[in-house]
């Protein structure tokens, strides 16, 4: 059997901006989502502590270093500049994987610098 396992998140981000004529996506900073070992194009779900909104997307490289995190298209509607973020990444993986397997937790500060790993 194949379970649907979170592999990566990041926590507590902060919206940088926000674009709503834009077919849709999250620009992270590359070094960020490098850390969190998301690649350029994966699905993620995005959670909004400020509102509660949920929503799924796909990830774009930002500029290594800018501490961007934006969000595109139809859901900068439920974002603003200066939101709390969380950001998930799953994986699918065999029974076996699962035993040993432990997902990539990053905290970032408040430029979103990574600044803790579990």
């Amino acid at each position: 059997m194949q379970r649907i396992i979170l592999k990566s998140k990041i926590s507590e981000a902060t919206v940088t901006e926000t674009k709503l004529h834009y077919s849709g996506s999250i620009t992270i900073d590359e070094e960020l989502a490098e850390a969190a070992n998301i690649l350029p194009n994966e699905n993620v779900q995005v959670l909004n502590l400020s509102n509660g909104a949920r929503v799924e997307t796909y990830y774009i490289q930002g500029k290594r270093n800018s501490g961007i995190v934006c969000v595109n298209g139809p859901a900068a509607h439920r974002f603003e500049k200066g939101d709390k973020i969380i950001i998930l990444s799953y994986g699918i993986f065999e029974e076996e994987e699962i035993k040993n397997f432990k997902p990539k937790i990053i905290r970032v500060d408040k430029k979103n610098r990574e600044c803790t790993q579990r």
